[in-house]
């Protein structure tokens, strides 16, 4: 979420806008809340409170329940839907238990019958404030999990990228089962994790397991667990990530390798929510959102007998598919530039930025890892690399073009192959005199060197 979809920055001034068709009150709101030091807005009907809340934004509104012929709580949820962060106040004169209720359920934070006092009114506004910095705070924190984890980044201008994105937003509000495909690298898991955020599961825990990174046996302790003395090594009881994860939501990674004899079991904790642990009779249940995710055809594999039909079709409620990154290739100079600027971040090293033709190499290159390589080159470029702009020579051979990617014997000019190792050379050394000693010549020759080959 950005500063924009936040609203105003947090402040002990609120921005506030009354929407009373009552000049008194206006004034008397105003007054009061401009003593505070909130800036205030008054409007008298619901048109004028619309257009107002479409051209600055607020972060509190008190609203009268009767404005002239119109409905105040009409505007509540209109007022909301232009601006998410907003915290409505109803204020009244005809206060009643209903329509208290009636209020809130369309999204009004708190009630307020008339006469009111300075102090109730200064008693709700601080409240709202009070929530309003811890919203913030929270905004804030979720921003500094996408410095820490730059592949949790979903601009894109791929059309297939944005359905998926925007499939997912969707039905992360659902309880439905969710099956994630793509090729190694596309960022399954990192959507996973996206849709448990922002599902109303995201206070709970969120678990993942890795299906080929076990064995039958331990692969099955870790889904459901075991009570101690089941196997050989159980020296205590194992709760397993199911139970883990109660209320929340469990990632299954690369699904399409759990075993066969594994398969009934997940088929059942799907359909029924219940298991047992391995070594004990007790049937459990769990309150758990399951999302899955394959690299492979899972309509192959069970024409292959290798997977469950009826567990296909269970898994397969929501199905969501991520493109390879070769086929959002507008994407990759972003990308990159943002992974740089993590990478650069974590090592020490920032401001570090491409050339035109770094970038144009990082383009052209067809990814079969995907973003997980797009990550892992930059990572390595930008602890290995000592200038400050990063051009090819940073960049491992294998994935330059082979106009930008020779070596000693190769059919290519000597001022091609001068050019190269004075590019590798500069990408390593820590300054240009090091550079110019590695190379065995004087500052100004390497000066017109580099100017020679726009370096």
């Amino acid at each position: 979420m950005n500063a924009q979809d936040r609203g105003p920055a947090s402040s002990s001034n609120l921005q506030i806008l009354v929407v009373d068709d009552e000049a008194n009150i206006r004034k008397t709101l105003a007054v009061c809340l401009e003593t505070g030091g909130h800036k205030v807005l008054g409007v008298s009907n619901y048109q004028d409170a619309l257009a107002e809340a479409s051209r600055r934004s607020f972060d509190l509104a008190f609203v009268d329940l009767r404005l002239g012929t119109e409905d105040g709580l009409d505007l509540i949820p209109t007022l909301l839907s232009t601006s998410p962060w907003l915290k409505v106040i109803v204020i009244t004169a005809y206060a009643s238990i209903d329509t208290a209720v009636e209020a809130i359920r369309r999204g009004a934070t708190d009630y307020i019958p008339k006469p009111f006092t300075p102090a109730q009114i200064n008693l709700a506004v601080e409240k709202v404030f009070e929530r309003r910095t811890l919203e913030q705070k929270i905004a804030a924190l979720q921003e500094d999990l996408g410095r820490e984890h730059p592949e949790v980044d979903f601009s894109t201008t791929s059309p297939t990228l944005q359905k998926a994105v925007n499939m997912a937003r969707q039905v992360a509000k659902s309880e439905a089962t969710v099956l994630l495909r793509g090729e190694s690298g596309t960022g399954k898991s990192v959507l996973a994790r996206a849709i448990h955020g922002w599902s109303h599961r995201a206070g709970k825990p969120f678990g993942s397991v890795s299906c080929p990174a076990f064995s039958l046996e331990l692969l099955e302790s870790e889904l459901f667990g075991h009570t101690k003395g089941a196997f050989t090594g159980a020296v205590r009881d194992n709760p397993g990530r199911i139970a883990a994860c109660e209320g929340g939501t469990l990632f299954l990674d690369e699904v399409s390798d759990l075993p066969p004899s594994l398969q009934p079991k997940l088929l059942r904790f799907v359909q029924d929510r219940e298991y047992e642990r391995v070594g004990d009779s007790l049937t459990r249940k769990a309150d758990v959102r399951l999302i899955a995710a394959t690299n492979i055809d899972l309509e192959q594999a069970v024409k292959e007998g290798r997977f469950r039909e009826d567990l296909y079709y269970r898994l397969n409620v929501i199905q969501i598919e991520l493109p390879p990154l070769r086929d959002r290739v507008d994407d990759v100079p972003g990308l990159a530039e943002r992974l740089l600027a993590f990478h650069g971040r974590r090592n020490h090293r920032c401001g570090l930025t491409f050339t035109a033709a770094a970038l144009a190499a990082l383009s052209r290159y067809a990814w079969p890892g995907n973003v997980r390589e797009l990550s892992n080159v930059i990572e390595r470029a930008a602890i290995l690399c000592r200038a400050d702009r990063l051009g090819p020579e940073c960049l491992p051979a294998g994935i330059l073009p082979a106009e930008l990617s020779v070596a000693i014997g190769d059919p290519v000019t000597l001022d091609k192959i001068e050019e190269q190792h004075i590019r590798r050379v500069l990408a390593k050394a820590k300054s240009l005199q090091q550079a110019a000693r590695t190379l065995g010549v004087d500052q100004a020759t390497l000066w017109r060197r580099r100017k020679k080959y726009r370096i």
